[in-house]
């Protein structure tokens, strides 16, 4: 049986696993450590190399190959890692380094590919549509991300952006994103972008799960506004995504995706924009939390 390894490349925590088997995913090891991101490049890839050499002591064998899931992605044309939150990493021949570094093949992907990859292969997936071929992963919280796994196999595409839906134009009411375009998926149901639209209209700084309680009390009209306006988007940006894609199953992650309403009211609004008289993709939470980045990262090596 071959082991699986991950890494989790976060901007404040690097989390790394072993898993006994693709067959058997039991956890061997689990732990994290501070990026210290501050510290400059050498240093991040100095603790990765930290984190692996603790967990080959622990089970007594180093690892053959590695995954790893981090915040940005690899260009395929320049061989740099790019839209990283972790500065310090960002314009580098990350993989590259890396691999010379530890001295085997390594495997890098998006963190938000690695979400989709784990709940594919060992969390909700299996569950709520046994034989799904293609599965859209969302990550909607403090941005809006995405990732596409068809067959058990992530899609990278062209240039590393495969799954970006948070990145498609929306509606101009987003304002400009930091990406440098404007009326972003991410400018509008996003939840600091649902934040900031509860405040531009009520002139009250509130967190997203305030709003949303309050809206459901039916009596603060900016949350109310705030949440209508979250379905009504969600609906639109996601009937996009399937007419495209028209994928089995589609699981909510991040802290927007906890809302219950995106199920509800929020299924019922994609239902309105999909090219098919009747929705049948599953849209569904997912059950490995945290977990599933590091976990995707390891079935990466398979």
């Amino acid at each position: 049986m071959s082991k699986l390894w991950g890494i989790d490349l976060g901007g404040t925590k690097i989390e790394g696993v072993v898993l006994l088997s693709k067959d058997n995913p039991e956890i061997l090891i689990r732990k994290r450590i501070d990026t210290e991101s501050d510290h400059g490049y050498q240093h991040v890839l100095n603790r990765i190399k930290s984190l692996v050499d603790l967990m080959a002591d622990y089970i007594g064998e180093a690892p053959s190959t590695l995954g790893i899931g981090t915040p940005g992605t690899i260009d395929p044309q320049t061989g740099l890692l790019k839209n990283s939150n972790s500065q310090a990493i960002n314009k580098k021949p990350f993989h590259k380094d890396l691999e010379a570094l530890l001295g085997i093949p390594i495997t890098i992907a998006n963190d938000a590919n690695c979400f989709a990859l784990a709940e594919t292969k060992m969390g909700i997936v299996p569950e709520a549509s046994p034989k799904a071929e293609v599965v859209f992963g969302v990550i909607m919280g403090t941005g809006c991300g995405g990732g596409i796994v068809v067959n058990g196999q992530i899609i990278n595409g062209r240039h590393g952006i495969g799954g970006e839906w948070g990145h498609n134009f929306l509606d101009a009411s987003g304002g400009s994103c930091y990406c440098g375009k404007t009326g972003c998926v991410e400018t509008i149901i996003s939840g600091p972008a649902l934040e900031k639209f509860y405040e531009g209209l009520t002139g009250s700084k509130k967190k997203l799960k305030e709003i949303i309680s309050l809206a459901r009390l039916g009596e603060d009209k900016g949350a109310i506004q705030a949440l209508n306006r979250l379905i009504h988007f969600f609906g639109l940006s996601i009937s996009s995504v399937i007419n495209i894609l028209d994928p089995d199953v589609i699981i909510l992650g991040g802290g927007v995706g906890n809302i219950d309403e995106l199920y509800t009211l929020g299924f019922q609004e994609v239902e309105k924009h999909v090219f098919n008289p009747t929705l049948e993709t599953k849209v569904v939470k997912p059950k490995l939390g945290d977990s599933a980045g590091v976990f995707g990262a390891a079935f990466l090596t398979v």
